[in-house]
């Protein structure tokens, strides 16, 4: 097997490394309203929330991969080297930021990756910028989509149910908290699993030529362009994000679970919901959004909608500094990257 073969292998493994890291970074996101309502243990949301990562394989398509593969930079410039420098400034980003406990943005830090890491080999041209509109339109949408639905749901619930005694409709929304939780886990697993399958298929179809007429498995890696993206690719990815999010980032569920507001099951439910439905809908379109936006969004929103004081604001303030720095910082560690690989 030659060295350029084993080059392009390792780079797929650091792929999935990262993913591995998306969904343990990212585990917060998917497990905090349940933890802090305490409707289901540490230990047993994060299997509930892998199990529903996982499943998302089976009922989302792949819009959002084939965005990160071929329509945020130039494909022709794409080459290992560049794969690998972006994922290295994702994967030094997203740990930073778990040190200190901040929720950012894994897909973001991925597409800032890409962009720093095309920057430093052709240049600020190398970029597709209507690729670009989308993604960055959203980080102020997504978290504003959240907060919205959530603030709504929780209003029209609570004025639904305002005559509901208090006991009983608290233990009615514990065992919804548990459909919301897999609604909220599935939509995660949709939109982040793809982000790592469409930089396994940019690395992959710009290296085609080693495999082509390949014999055994090492065919399977033959993929002549990003339209399509080959089952083991979306398995892969989806394993290796629901084995991170099992593994569970704890410094972050409690940013997210208790700091920025109080929840009970009925604002869990609220906000889980909220956050789910805004990432399936940002799916559907092909946006690579970031599930750490919409589910702050929309925690946000419940608590607002308790009370404008119920949101601890220097909480939300200081995560999004971590929100506006995740694209630059991550694009400055990847082209510093790139530039020590190809020295």
């Amino acid at each position: 097997m030659s060295t350029d073969v084993l080059y392009v292998l390792a780079i797929v493994g650091v792929a999935l490394v990262f993913d591995f890291i998306n969904g343990f970074h990212d585990s917060a996101n998917s497990i905090a309203t349940v933890v802090s309502t305490r409707v289901l243990s540490p230990g047993v949301a994060v299997v509930w929330a892998a199990v529903f990562n996982v499943a998302a394989a089976f009922v989302v398509g792949t819009a959002v991969a084939r965005t990160i593969g071929k329509g945020l930079i130039e494909p022709s410039i794409v080459d290992p080297d560049l794969i690998l420098s972006a994922l290295l400034g994702a994967i030094i980003w997203n740990l930073v930021t778990w040190y200190f406990g901040l929720p950012s943005s894994s897909s973001h830090a991925l597409i800032g990756g890409l962009g720093g890491a095309a920057i430093a080999k052709a240049g600020v041209a190398a970029l597709l910028l209507d690729g670009w509109v989308k993604p960055i339109l959203f980080i102020l949408v997504s978290p504003l989509l959240g907060m919205v639905l959530a603030l709504t749901l929780t209003v029209s619930l609570s004025w639904l149910l305002r005559h509901a005694r208090p006991g009983p409709m608290d233990r009615v929304f514990r065992r919804l908290q548990l459909v919301s939780a897999a609604l909220y886990s599935l939509s995660h697993g949709a939109n982040d699993a793809q982000k790592t399958m469409g930089i396994i298929v940019g690395l992959l179809v710009s290296t085609q030529a080693l495999f082509l007429g390949r014999s055994g498995w090492l065919g399977h890696l033959y993929v002549p362009n990003a339209d399509r993206i080959p089952l083991w690719v979306e398995m892969a990815a989806y394993s290796a994000i629901g084995l991170g999010t099992a593994m569970g980032g704890w410094r972050i569920v409690k940013t997210m679970g208790t700091r920025i507001t109080r929840l009970r099951p009925f604002g869990g439910f609220c906000a889980e919901t909220a956050g789910g439905i805004s990432i399936l809908i940002a799916s559907q379109l092909g946006v690579p959004v970031s599930t750490t936006h919409t589910i702050t969004g929309a925690i946000v929103g419940v608590g607002a909608a308790q009370r404008i004081s119920a949101v601890r604001w220097g909480v939300a303030t200081r995560i999004v500094w971590a929100w506006a720095l995740t694209i630059p910082m991550s694009a400055a560690l990847a082209a510093v990257s790139y530039l020590v690989l190809r020295t």
